[in-house]
């Protein structure tokens, strides 16, 4: 049965059968390349890539790359049946798609149609298209040494180029002509970025509301402490999923291990306030206190060469201010600088636990001393 293709519907990807080569450059050793074929079934315009091998993460490579080649989606991928597209599970009339391979269909917003095992008729445009690239790409390029993936693909695509531009032998058309004419304008635009090729895992939100992905850690809602989450990774992109919803998203960390990503808003609300802290605020909040409640904090910020070593001091000293009041703090740090210019919180401490802040200092009582032993006075002679 003659069917009419319709332009921009339909694109058709396989594995062509013959394989190129590479050389390795250190060994010698002759290395099989595969090779994609993806082809848009109305004007026949073709896509050709060279990899390694053949599983997932080629697969899903080829199909970015030709996307972006052809710079647009089909509404329907007509696939090879094959384990890195199809898991077979219930027979042609009830297929299931591989997991990553319909995320990247989701992606672009396009449907998948797997062809029938061992069915090739089911998609004879690349079938078709395979049998020309191993004329006038694979065999044309078989005299030639490559000693890298990337020559040989350079390779391949000036040979494609060729390919797309020479004329049908029955038609005035040539394949990049008939494309660009009338189907690349029905093309549904390209997403704003190309899909990525994820792994997924569980892991635990630890009780400093992290996870550990490749010993860096990610902040995920406080809430969620104790809690198994999923994990989506991509080299660019870590996304946390709890019950099917994401929860969380942060950029991947690369180099040494330990770092930390964190969100402010996954954090408790008293964690966020301590991040507000720095030395003008703690400074700002003594004067509010008092001049020796400023100088003690200032004497504590600059007894450090790194500043935020001190800030555990200052916030104890804020901590004081509500436990025994500001006026007691005040009168502590006016007592502290009179024993010293460099108090420590240790030391307003002690003073504030053992009440010596409320301490009288002693009054001396001016006595009128008598260098003649005893005197008696007029009185005592009036008598």
């Amino acid at each position: 049965m003659h069917i009419n293709r319709k332009p921009g519907e339909q694109v058709e990807v396989d594995w062509a059968g013959d394989l190129a080569q590479i050389i390795d450059p250190d060994t010698g050793e002759i290395i099989d390349a595969h090779i994609f074929v993806g082809v848009m079934t109305y004007s026949q315009y073709t896509y050709v890539e060279a990899f390694i091998n053949e599983k997932q993460q080629s697969w899903i490579k080829a199909h970015v790359n030709m996307y972006k080649y052809f710079g647009g989606i089909a509404k329907i991928l007509v696939s090879d049946n094959c384990k890195t597209a199809v898991v077979h599970n219930g027979g042609w009339y009830n297929q299931q798609l591989n997991t990553i391979y319909y995320e990247m269909a989701e992606h672009y917003g396009t449907a998948i149609i797997p062809a029938r095992v061992r069915k090739p008729k089911d998609k004879p445009n690349v079938e078709s298209s395979v049998g020309n690239i191993s004329t006038w790409i694979v065999a044309a390029l078989r005299n030639e040494q490559f000693f890298s993936l990337e020559e040989l693909n350079r390779a391949i695509k000036e040979k494609l180029k060729d390919f797309n531009s020479r004329l049908f032998q029955k038609k005035e058309d040539s394949r990049l002509s008939l494309f660009r004419c009338e189907e690349l304008p029905l093309l549904a635009p390209l997403p704003a970025t190309p899909f990525e090729l994820a792994d997924w895992k569980q892991a635990t939100v630890q009780f400093n509301y992290h996870i550990s992905v490749d010993g860096m850690l990610y902040s995920i809602p406080y809430e969620y402490i104790k809690r198994k989450v999923d994990v989506r990774m991509t080299d660019k992109t870590i996304e946390i999923f709890f019950n099917q919803h994401r929860i969380a998203s942060h950029r991947r960390l690369y180099g040494r291990k330990g770092q930390y990503s964190t969100i402010v808003e996954h954090m408790p609300e008293d964690h966020q306030k301590y991040l507000e802290w720095n030395g003008e605020s703690f400074r700002k909040w003594a004067t509010g206190i008092g001049n020796n409640t400023f100088n003690v904090v200032d004497a504590i910020l600059t007894s450090k060469r790194v500043q935020q070593e001190t800030y555990k001091s200052c916030m104890g000293l804020l901590k004081l201010a509500d436990k025994y009041s500001v006026e007691r703090l005040e009168a502590a740090c006016k007592k502290a600088m009179s024993y010293t210019a460099t108090p420590s919180f240790k030391s307003i401490k002690n003073i504030l636990s053992t009440g010596q802040d409320k301490v009288e200092p002693e009054v001396k009582v001016e006595t009128t001393h008598n260098n003649y032993g005893i005197t008696r006075g007029a009185g005592y002679y009036g008598r």
